[in-house]
């Protein structure tokens, strides 16, 4: 079902603020230097929509919303069938409208229109608990990514990292993207095996 599909983790993962600042000064100098990226005062870019790429993203990340996928599945397909149904019911009436009385005919829109009301609520609540139950499993993992983010940052010696997805930027060189690096380096110490717990409601 369209109306809850995973465009509302997506959204979730949109709420990202990603202006990481080193807040401790590294032990030794030199060595920091040595492992800033090429860039005017130590700045670096990143995409955070490219956490969420099927092919090349956060594995914890695809992994949590699959599983939402999979739990809200049969529901969808029940939504389908009533939707399958209703068309069904809309059809026949259409067709014997003109060759059967008014009464049954009545009847019939009656029931089909039943039949939209009860979709219509199905899908108002399965919209609502996917909404709940996206917050639920991704906000921990929200947070534990942008800790990452910012742990990253100092390792790197990046004084100011800005996501190029929600801050308008009108030119940044490759050389200052950093998602690539982050995500492998995410994927690495954080596998989708060991995923932050869903929050307690």
């Amino acid at each position: 079902m369209k109306a809850f599909r995973i465009t509302v983790a997506l959204m979730a993962f949109a709420a990202f603020a990603i202006l990481a600042h080193t807040q401790t000064r590294p032990a030794n100098p030199g060595a920091a230097a040595a492992q800033r990226p090429a860039g005017p005062a130590n700045i670096a870019v990143i995409d955070s929509s490219a956490f969420t790429d099927e092919k090349v993203g956060i594995a914890r990340a695809m992994a949590a919303m699959r599983q939402l996928e999979a739990k809200f599945q049969p529901l969808r397909n029940e939504l389908r069938g009533m939707r399958d149904r209703l068309n069904t019911m809309r059809a026949d009436l259409q067709k014997k409208q003109a060759i059967q009385d008014a009464k049954a005919s009545a009847q019939q829109a009656e029931q089909a229109d039943l039949l939209e009301t009860q979709i219509k609520r199905k899908a108002e609540d399965a919209q609502a608990s996917y909404q709940k139950d996206s917050l639920a499993v991704l906000e921990p993992l929200q947070k534990d990514i942008a800790d990452a983010l910012n742990v990253y940052a100092q390792q790197k010696g990046i004084s100011l990292l800005i996501d190029i997805n929600r801050v308008p930027v009108i030119y940044a060189a490759s050389s200052l993207d950093v998602t690539k690096d982050f995500i492998a380096e995410y994927n690495r110490t954080h596998p989708a095996t060991g995923a932050p717990a869903p929050a307690r409601p």
